[in-house]
């Protein structure tokens, strides 16, 4: 229901004690005559504006030809003020600039008045400030009058307003007439962060390490001599078995593969490269006799596959045409036959590829489990987080919250994009939407053209206020961060729509659809959730259902005790 202000009543006062303000003799026989009303009663934030609609009333022959009237809408709040724009009312003999009223005619008058939204305004009233000027008589000038009763200023009241410090907003609210009380700020809550996209990491818990080494025989032969077995990558694939069996994380498996390159009768070359496994075998059990691994053996044959990669990777000038034969023919022998008929190329190919494929694999796959979530987690709290790998910090930071920004922190020092963006996320989930836009260029620099980072653009600006930025990025963002971006607007309907949990909560109650707001909440025991089931509760009358509720968010969050102290929403409960 519409604060009706009756602005007669204030005029009327004024007159009588206004001592020479004639004008206004007239104006005041009629008290109940001149209609003021505020909508909303409780104001609200929308995208950064606090917003009001005044109206008034005035019938004909009310108001004298004479007089004049300055009203300003300000909003008081603790500490400060802030005003708006003066609407000035003359009659018809008064020589202003401001809206005429014709004493024989009716007359509507409907004012918009915004203001910029200061944290300050939470706990707020908007009023009226009222100042009287006549033709003749001691108010010559716009006097400021007590609008709830019309005395006059006294001469101390006047040396007061004169200062303009915190005494005289004190006096001026005093003196002004009250038409809408508080701000609601629930607009405010809508948690941004909640729709911020982290980028995916690559942690595997269990990783496998594959180590490749090979023993090269002599044309035609599967006799290993010692200096295969001294090649540099036979001592290097020793090596990593020993390192590894030093590991309690790991489980080596090692394979000895035999091969024979594909320039002789196909089946000889099986049968030798069955003999090369065999002896392969032999001399790897003798190399790692003390490693206590069992070694499993196989024959391939003709290596087609390693000779393709060969040529390949070769400075063979003609090597794109040996390539090209070896996609046209699916017969060993008629690629044989066909390869071996590039005359101009195939004494390369004897002296540069077909030696390296007469060989023995020995092939090293080894299983590395990697450290626990819990054990992970310690080296972070102990300030070891150096000791963990990039995936590693980006897995911990999204398995464990309580220390993901440190994991984070760590992560960005590679200069990795992803680092950057999940750190953004944490960090406006903490509210830091600043250092969230910090990290979020920051991971531009390093790269990142993700949707993720469009999307978590629009949604940080948002979180900043700068709805307008924001929206320069939700032409690439999802749908619920346009829903964000429009229930920012005030659009609530739109965006109830598409939003679910907590916002949708938000947006529904905005939107006065107070039973879709319960359901959307229903099972989230969250403090953030409790408290709005307090407002939800107060809005429906329900007090002691309401205090219930405040009661077990405040439990769970203490820091709401001291917004619930100033939310117009739960005022019922005071």
């Amino acid at each position: 229901m519409k604060n009706v202000l009756r602005l007669a009543v204030v005029l009327s006062v004024a007159m009588v004690t206004l001592s020479g303000c004639n004008c206004f003799k007239k104006m005041a026989k009629e008290p109940e005559a001149v209609k003021v009303a505020c909508t909303p009663e409780v104001l609200v934030l929308n995208n950064g504006i606090i917003s009001a609609d005044i109206t008034a009333e005035i019938p004909a022959k009310y108001f004298n030809k004479k007089a004049a009237v300055k009203v300003t809408p300000v909003i008081f709040f603790e500490g400060g003020m802030v005003a708006g724009e003066t609407l000035l009312l003359q009659g018809e003999k008064i020589a202003e600039n401001g809206i005429e009223v014709k004493n024989g005619e009716n007359m509507a008058i409907n004012r918009h008045v915004e203001f910029a939204y200061q944290p300050e305004m939470e706990n707020c009233e908007l009023k009226l400030l009222v100042e009287v000027k006549c033709k003749s008589g001691k108010c010559k000038e716009f006097t400021l009058v007590n609008a709830n009763n019309g005395e006059v200023l006294t001469e101390e009241q006047l040396t007061v307003l004169a200062k303009n410090d915190a005494a005289t907003v004190a006096l001026k609210s005093e003196c002004g007439r009250k038409i809408a009380v508080g701000v609601n700020t629930l607009q405010k809550d809508l948690d941004y962060a909640e729709a911020m996209l982290p980028l995916a990491n690559n942690y595997k818990n269990v990783t496998t390490q594959v180590v490749k080494a090979n023993i090269v025989y002599k044309i035609n032969s599967s006799n290993v001599s010692k200096s295969a077995m001294e090649a540099d990558d036979i001592t290097a694939l020793k090596q990593n078995v020993d390192a590894l069996l030093a590991n309690d994380r790991a489980k080596q498996s090692v394979y000895v593969n035999g091969y024979a390159s594909p320039d002789g009768p196909e089946k000889f070359n099986d049968k030798l490269s069955d003999k090369r496994s065999q002896s392969g075998v032999k001399a790897v059990e003798k190399l790692l006799k003390d490693s206590g691994l069992a070694i499993d053996a196989a024959a391939y044959g003709e290596d087609w596959e390693g000779f393709q990669e060969a040529v390949a990777a070769s400075s063979i000038e003609d090597k794109d045409l040996i390539l090209q034969v070896l996609n046209m023919y699916s017969s060993s022998a008629e690629r044989e036959k066909e390869i071996k008929n590039l005359s101009s190329v195939f004494g390369a190919l004897k002296t540069d590829v077909l030696p390296q494929l007469r060989r023995a694999q020995i092939v090293n796959s080894a299983d590395i489990t990697g450290k626990t979530d819990a054990e992970m987690q310690a080296l972070v709290e102990k300030g070891r987080a150096s000791e963990l790998d990039l995936e590693e910090l980006l897995h911990i930071a999204e398995m464990q919250p309580a220390v993901a920004e440190a994991a984070l922190k760590e992560a960005v020092k590679t200069g990795d994009a992803r680092a950057y963006n999940n750190l953004a996320v944490v960090q406006a989930a903490q509210g830091d939407y600043k250092g969230a836009l910090a990290s979020l260029n920051a991971a531009a620099a390093a790269g990142d053209k993700s949707e993720e980072l469009t999307n978590n653009y629009a949604l940080v600006y948002l979180g900043l206020g700068e709805v307008a930025k924001a929206e320069e990025y939700a032409n690439g963002a999802d749908a619920v961060t346009n829903a964000l971006v429009s229930a920012s607007k005030g659009d609530y309907t739109t965006s109830s729509k598409i939003l679910s949990g907590y916002n949708a909560a938000i947006a529904q109650i905005q939107d006065g659809n107070l039973a879709a707001a319960k359901k959307s909440i229903a099972g989230d025991e969250s403090a953030k959730a409790e408290y709005l089931r307090a407002v939800i509760a107060a809005k429906e009358g329900s007090i002691t259902a309401a205090k219930s509720y405040l009661a077990s968010a405040i439990s769970k969050d203490a820091s709401l005790a001291k917004k619930a102290a100033k939310d117009v929403n739960l005022a019922v409960l005071k």
